[in-house]
């Protein structure tokens, strides 16, 4: 994937919905404030889930399963042990990630590791039924590795794909762009998105950013904005003394059918089945479940 960066765009895209989320319970005692998978907004191929996650002991997600899809854990405050039952352990601080592929099946744990409010972005993206049952593998950069260009007033952080010049040594199944922006009050982008992808952006800090159009409302923190057709993103910082903060995600349509039965994502109910049955009976990907759970 090729992007440009600082040309003009020829039609940028304009805000087609925005979404204010709400905080919910999750796991055991977690706060999540859920865009995507919730009622009026269940899907957006092929993204599954996007939450802002906040966690403090002894809440967070214990031992559970995952199958046919890549979870990416972007940690933005405080730190998040991870274990599984394929002896994989570590923990992921502010500014670290972890891109999860869990294919045809993990299970594992998520628990906060420091004091306080561990603050962060859990994006669940869904695999192409070729590649549910691959063998689940892990990338994970520290936040000194993640890769990150300034210009202008904006910084970019980029997770995955390209901005600015910069590229991230992620590999992504399911074709993926997602840019931690930052502007400086009265900056502005053009972030190119492969035409025929859908892009959202999800608002984490500022109360007057500019999405699509200068004529377009100011979006607050804590709003998803799900853009239009177009080969890119126009944004601006309105404000005059605080900055901007949204991550860009982008990602290429599989424009398949999705069957969810929770933390299960398969193409038919058929398949949706089988998994029940493979982890319940510890087979198909699932065999070290059976005699394992987390030091957590």
């Amino acid at each position: 994937m090729s992007l440009r960066s600082f040309v003009a765009l020829e039609r940028p895209r304009l805000v087609d919905r925005k979404l204010l989320t709400r905080p919910q319970h999750e796991g055991f005692g977690a706060v999540v404030r859920r865009s995507i998978g919730r009622y009026e907004l269940k899907y957006f191929d092929p993204f599954l889930v996007l939450d802002e996650f906040f966690v403090t002991a002894p809440a967070g997600f214990p031992d559970h399963p995952h199958r046919g899809f890549e979870t990416v854990t972007y940690m933005l405050q405080g730190a998040m042990t991870h274990e599984d039952f394929q002896g994989h352990k570590g923990t992921i601080g502010a500014g670290d990630l972890q891109w999860m592929t869990a294919g045809k099946g993990i299970v594992h744990s998520e628990m906060p590791a420091s004091h306080g409010t561990q603050h962060g972005l859990q994006l669940w993206i869904n695999l192409s039924s070729k590649h549910k049952m691959i063998e689940p593998r892990y990338q994970e950069v520290h936040n000194n590795d993640v890769v990150e260009a300034k210009k202008d007033g904006v910084k970019v952080r980029v997770i995955a794909g390209e901005a600015m010049g910069a590229q991230s040594p992620i590999y992504t199944k399911t074709p993926t762009m997602y840019l931690d922006f930052t502007l400086d009050p009265g900056s502005h982008i053009e972030q190119p998105i492969p035409v025929g992808w859908n892009a959202f952006v999800y608002v984490l800090e500022g109360e007057d950013g500019v999405f699509g159009s200068m004529k377009s409302m100011p979006i607050a923190s804590h709003h998803i904005v799900l853009l239009g057709n177009g080969d890119g993103l126009e944004a601006w910082n309105k404000s005059s003394s605080e900055a901007l903060r949204f991550i860009l995600v982008g990602g290429e349509p599989l424009n398949e059918s999705v069957v969810q039965m929770g933390p299960f994502v398969m193409n038919t109910e058929e398949e949706i089945d089988q998994t029940i049955e493979d982890f319940e009976n510890c087979t198909n990907g699932f065999e070290r479940a059976k005699h394992w759970s987390s030091q957590a």
